[in-house]
């Protein structure tokens, strides 16, 4: 395919891709994460959307010294191919476990507050043959999803405003009561609220107007910045800092706050809508790894898709504990923090190779 051919994400598929992809279940818990700084951590979302933007930097810049190569490829260019690929298969076995613990999270939040005796085996099941046909229609089928599900999820903003009326506007002014050890754990913790964007270093080589990708990736940040910010401050005015602390997937429950006379349980709704937001991230993860597998096996295979889901079902579905497998799963969502600094890396062997690499 040539380069022309192989460009086929427009302005609006790049902000909504990076938008979509930072939501997942990160958004549902971003409270309970940043909950040791208290009533004070109104502001945590704007630091958040401050450093995604300078780290966004170096990803844009690298891709764009490599124009037709995503990540899997700059990683064989600058460090060999054998060391280029060992890497690569340790980001897709981390993507297998990403999209695991994204799906995993979302059958917990189904468990504890909708189906608490029902098995959840069938609808894993579902939701990867469905995640497997969305990334099978190729990165604009999945872009086009991301824009439709914001539409879509969007509406949901206005079940925040019981939680609005019936909270204290006072808990907002934040009194930075915190010591800077708590104020790391929360950076720490909080942030994996907001990872994604940093996909954009695979799916870069099919954006069509590269020079201007900086720009859309870091609309679609700000967007997701601003729910986060939103959904905080609602949370903090609604809640006790004992709730912040204690009530799992909050921004969930302040739909409970609502009332409508025609329906009993908002959450559930909530919880039904949030299926889409879970299918876009994990969706993007899941295609990423695929191309992973293509360039470690230097082949395109239409099967790779469906080995990463058989993975990641198997992954799900390990015979061990509940609090073993988060861990598991936390562990890898703390190696995200390696991918959004692995730019400034290479962006260091570029510079220092330059000429090598250019040469070849």
């Amino acid at each position: 395919m040539s380069q022309k051919n192989l460009k086929v994400l427009g302005v609006y598929h790049v902000i909504f891709l990076v938008q979509n992809t930072m939501v997942g279940t990160g958004l549902l818990s971003a409270p309970q994460r940043l909950s040791v700084l208290g009533y004070s951590q109104v502001l945590m979302p704007i630091y958040f959307g401050i450093i995604a933007t300078i780290t966004l930097w170096p990803m844009v810049w690298i891709c764009s010294q490599y124009k037709g190569d995503n990540l899997f490829r700059i990683n064989e260019i600058l460090l060999g191919k054998w060391m280029g690929k060992g890497i690569n298969v340790l980001i897709v076995l981390h993507f297998t476990l990403l999209i695991a613990a994204v799906i995993s999270n979302y059958m917990n939040l189904i468990q504890t507050t909708a189906l608490p005796e029902q098995t959840t085996t069938v609808t894993i099941l579902l939701v990867l043959l469905l995640l497997t046909y969305i990334v099978n229609g190729g990165i604009k089928t999945i872009a086009r999803f991301c824009t439709l599900t914001f539409f879509l999820a969007m509406p949901m903003v206005y079940f925040l405003r019981w939680g609005i009326e019936k909270g204290d506007l006072s808990h907002i002014f934040p009194l930075f009561n915190f010591t800077s050890k708590e104020f790391f754990k929360a950076m720490q913790q909080g942030y994996l609220s907001i990872l994604g964007y940093e996909l954009i270093m695979f799916y870069f080589p099919y954006i069509i107007d590269q020079k201007k990708a900086f720009k859309h990736a870091m609309i679609g940040i700000w967007i997701t910045i601003s729910l986060v910010f939103i959904t905080t401050v609602v949370s903090v005015m609604y809640y006790s800092e004992w709730q912040l602390e204690h009530v799992e997937f909050s921004v969930l429950h302040l739909f409970k706050a609502g009332e409508f006379s025609f329906v009993e349980r908002i959450d559930i709704m909530g919880i039904t809508f949030w299926v889409s937001l879970i299918l876009t991230t994990a969706a993007v993860y899941l295609w990423s790894a695929r191309k992973g597998l293509d360039s470690i096996r230097s082949k395109k295979n239409k099967y790779h898709v469906y080995f990463i889901a058989a993975a990641t079902f198997g992954v799900i579905m390990l015979p061990i504990n509940r609090e073993f497998q988060q861990k598991l799963f936390d562990a890898s969502i703390y190696i995200e923090y390696i991918v959004i600094i692995w730019p400034i890396f290479l962006c260091l062997i570029h510079l220092v190779r330059k000429k090598q690499v250019r040469s070849k």
